[in-house]
């Protein structure tokens, strides 16, 4: 059987777009059936489309295109886990924000690109895991400062998903969606979605 190109694009929230994504996957040649597309958090790799894809699609000698690193996940270990995966099984990985792993090496220097792309990996992944650090310490130092002026009630604040969070705050930050949308995105309250802002100091 021919070895095959699959492209995986993933969003965190049903309110965004994939097509910026898509579009590059076609302009690299992609088929439309080959696309697999996912709106599901990036936090753990708890996606059905990415394991069916991972464990049913997949096969030796095949190639798992994605846009950038922290589509495959936001967790260091995550990351390089999967990428040790995929190389044990045979299966070439490109990502398209790292040019480098689009080169195929010259016989005999493989290991020079195999270096330049361990270093990248490890560079990217630890900026990934960085952005989830930095959204659990600011949800930390927000309900210190709401326990400190006896505002805070944790057996009644509902778990929100940090990095959803994020990103529809950065699209209601850029008029794209309104508070509205973001508390219906997150399963809240409107007026819980502002307690929600105000708790993480964000406007």
């Amino acid at each position: 059987m021919a070895a095959k190109t699959y492209y995986y694009a993933r969003v965190s929230t049903t309110s965004q777009n994939l097509s910026r994504q898509i579009e590059a996957f076609k302009k690299d040649g992609a088929d439309e059936h080959d696309i697999i597309t996912e709106k599901k958090s990036g936090k753990d790799l708890d996606r059905p489309e990415y394991q069916a894809m991972k464990n049913h699609m997949l096969r030796d000698g095949d190639t798992l295109v994605v846009m950038s690193l922290d589509r495959l996940g936001r967790n260091k270990k995550d990351i390089k886990e999967e990428l040790e995966y995929y190389k044990s099984h045979n299966i070439r990985v490109r990502i398209l924000d790292i040019p480098t792993t689009n080169f195929k090496p010259v016989e005999g220097q493989e290991w020079i690109l195999d270096m330049v792309n361990n270093i990248l990996v490890e560079v990217l992944a630890s900026q990934a895991e960085q952005e989830r650090i930095t959204i659990r310490k600011r949800q930390a130092e927000g309900i210190a400062i709401a326990k400190a002026a006896g505002k805070y009630k944790g057996g009644q604040q509902k778990q929100i998903d940090e990095e959803k969070l994020k990103e529809l705050y950065n699209e209601y930050m850029s008029r794209k969606i309104s508070k509205s949308k973001m508390a219906e995105e997150l399963g809240v309250s409107r007026p819980t979605m502002d307690k929600i802002l105000d708790r993480r100091n964000l406007k």
